[in-house]
């Protein structure tokens, strides 16, 4: 996308909320790798995607500095809750901090260590998982997320078109040939319906079956 095309949208979207832009900001100016986090365009729509779903259980890999969790969390129904699970503990006090701002609190679990003995361990089933941790891990995200997942229940993967890596024959490091993976595992899966929008680095709507 276009610098003038993203400026576009931006303009004709509903605007960022304060919170959300003052995280943007901290983000960018503290953070390693600050190009991760969400942004407003991908934040508001997972909030949107949340507001049509109305998951009452969500549960998001990949923390970060919590802005996508507190977007979601802004369109859960009344009592939903989020559980946001990330590895890196040196992110924990930032995305705490935010959450509190927000006063999401009540809405918005959040936990730090390995995603995959998390997930196993909160003995949960959810409506809605939002994966964008660990690009290696995507399909063992992936598959227990299937097994923890409703019935009907949706999947949203980020960075499923990995920068325009994923289609480069010449192009093979982990990350690219972790997304590859997950992309072509989901097509094959006769459990799952999918369709990837090219938003941002790629977003892929998945609906258990």
């Amino acid at each position: 996308m276009n610098i003038d095309t993203e400026k576009y949208i931006l303009d004709i979207s509903t605007p960022e909320d304060s919170v959300l832009e003052e995280l943007y900001r901290k983000t960018y100016t503290s953070v390693l790798n600050p190009h991760m986090v969400s942004g407003h365009i991908q934040g508001k729509f997972l909030e949107m995607i949340t507001r049509m779903i109305k998951p009452h259980l969500v549960l998001e890999i990949g923390t970060y500095t919590g802005y996508s969790a507190i977007s979601i969390a802004r369109g859960l129904p009344d009592n939903g809750k989020i559980h946001s699970i990330d590895i890196n503990d040196e992110l924990a006090d930032i995305s705490r901090e935010y959450v509190r701002k927000a006063k999401l609190q009540e809405s918005i679990i959040l936990h730090t260590g390995n995603a995959l003995e998390i997930m196993s361990s909160l003995g949960l089933t959810f409506d809605l998982v939002f994966i964008d941790g660990d690009k290696r891990q995507y399909t063992e995200y992936y598959e227990k997320s299937v097994e923890i997942l409703n019935r009907e229940g949706y999947i949203i993967a980020d960075n499923v078109l990995w920068d325009g890596k994923v289609i480069d024959h010449s192009r093979s490091d982990p990350m690219t040939d972790g997304i590859r993976r997950f992309n072509e595992t989901v097509r094959d899966d006769p459990r799952t319906e999918q369709i990837i929008m090219p938003a941002r680095d790629g977003l892929m709507l998945i609906r258990k079956l």
